[in-house]
């Protein structure tokens, strides 16, 4: 779900890129019904493992777990827990609940790297 917001809601600051640890090789279909409802496209979503080479490339590695990462394949500075509830077989209304709190911490992530490029920006 992460991916999907990441991409409408904060595509001037994210380049999202969504992979996991234990990756189901599909997305589920009540994932995609919340996207779809509350106005996300599920399209292009994948389900992927993440590899060391994709978390060197990233700037920000967030750890949807809470479990953490084994500290001598992540580089650490990189990662950022948020402990979200995975909804896998719950009721819609738990997807939902997820799908909120997940587009919060995005929102509030993009809104974080405006502020430091606009900084950025000013301090030139």
């Amino acid at each position: 779900m992460a991916e999907a917001i990441a991409r409408y809601d904060a595509a001037d600051v994210i380049e999202p890129s969504s992979a996991g640890l234990s990756p189901m090789g599909s997305i589920p279909e009540q994932t995609k019904q919340t996207l779809m409802l509350n106005g996300y496209s599920a399209n292009g979503l994948t389900s992927d493992a993440l590899t060391r080479e994709a978390a060197d490339a990233a700037d920000i590695v967030i750890n949807m777990t809470g479990t953490p990462l084994e500290a001598t394949l992540w580089d650490q500075e990189k990662v950022e827990d948020w402990m979200v509830q995975d909804p896998f077989g719950a009721a819609p209304e738990t997807y939902q609940r997820v799908f909120e709190g997940i587009k919060r911490r995005v929102n509030q992530l993009a809104l974080g790297l405006r502020e430091k490029r606009a900084h950025k920006t000013t301090a030139k």
